[in-house]
């Protein structure tokens, strides 16, 4: 299951291999077409990849660092840095596609 973000344990969450964070909100209907397709690929990628969640109501400072203007937003860490974004719904087999490049460069 995705871990929760907060600005306690971002920075802790993300420092090691890549990770992906879900920049989402309750209200919004693209973020819930994202999320079971989310929870598939967490399991595909499980030792791969890291998944996380972090509600922008919530903690609105770190989508302003992060300069999510809209959502679902998808950031990618890798080793504690934020290296790309993309933004909007992608479906399975786009994020797969998407997922697997990361991984073959790293």
């Amino acid at each position: 299951m995705a871990v929760t973000l907060t600005s306690y344990n971002i920075d802790k969450e993300t420092d090691q291999g890549l990770t992906i964070v879900d920049f989402w909100a309750p209200w919004c209907g693209p973020c819930k077409m994202m999320e079971p397709v989310l929870d598939q690929l967490e399991t595909e990628y499980t030792g791969k990849i890291k998944f996380a969640k972090l509600n922008v109501d919530h903690q609105q400072e770190i989508a302003e660092q992060y300069k999510i203007m809209s959502i679902p937003a998808l950031v990618l860490f890798r080793d504690g840095k934020a290296v790309e974004k993309v933004t909007g719904y992608y479906p399975k087999d786009k994020l797969t596609k998407y997922l697997d490049s990361k991984v073959e460069t790293r």
